[in-house]
């Protein structure tokens, strides 16, 4: 089957083919970019499809990061496929950005945390062990603060690679000998991850298919805000 993965829950904007029967990625693009995610991911997935010699009707199913991510590049991904779906009426599936970070390094054996910037000293995160074909979840993604993400890791007591866009950050910060950080091939968001994590999840329909932001969005927080001064 060919799987479709996109991903535009950050700075990355990326698209890959998975040929899920034969294990090969046919076909990948990945651009770090300052231009809006709309302005460039339906373009990246046409030209990969037509570069890989296929068409959109031999699409069998969509994948896409659903978050924590950018606002507004989970919104345009999660747009994009419920679009794809419905056209071509194929299955979707939404992956954790974190899952899908951990997934690009998933050939570490041992413990992978994957760690996004979110705000002030706030990152997003989630803890993995790898072993090399799987991952089993260690700490459910959450919003959590850098001391506490630190502490937590430390308590572990073992060996911690550290991906995603926060990492290099937090390497520096707390330079414990325990972590260790993903090559820069690794620690940004990739749509070759988003296939890899969608390959054990359940494919719904296009009309199911949501993201998870993990905090509030921005109307959410001036509503609160309005509503706490009344």
């Amino acid at each position: 089957m060919l799987l479709l993965g996109i991903d535009t829950s950050g700075k990355v904007a990326s698209a890959a083919l998975f040929d899920t029967e034969n294990e090969v990625f046919i076909a990948e693009t990945l651009l770090y970019t300052q231009k809006t995610h709309s302005q460039v991911i339906m373009p990246m997935v046409k030209s990969i499809i037509a570069q890989a010699g296929k068409t959109v009707k031999d699409i069998d199913l969509i994948a896409a990061a659903k978050g924590p991510g950018s606002y507004t590049g989970l919104r345009i991904g999660i747009a994009a496929v419920k679009a794809m779906g419905f056209a071509l009426d194929c299955k979707c599936c939404g992956v954790s950005t974190l899952e899908a970070l951990a997934c690009n390094n998933i050939a570490y054996k041992g413990v992978i945390c994957s760690v996004m910037k979110a705000r002030a000293d706030l990152v997003y995160a989630a803890v993995y062990r790898s072993d090399c074909y799987g991952l089993d979840t260690i700490m459910e993604e959450q919003l959590i603060s850098c001391d506490e993400l630190a502490e937590y890791l430390a308590l572990n007591g073992t060996e911690v690679m550290l991906c995603g866009d926060g990492a290099a950050d937090f390497f520096m910060t707390y330079r414990s000998p325990m972590f260790i950080i993903a090559p820069p091939q690794g620690r940004l968001q990739s749509a070759c991850g988003v296939c890899l994590g969608a390959l054990s999840k359940k494919f719904v329909s296009a009309e199911e298919l949501e993201a998870s932001y993990l905090q509030k969005v921005q109307a959410e927080k001036i509503l609160d805000s309005k509503e706490n001064k009344k």
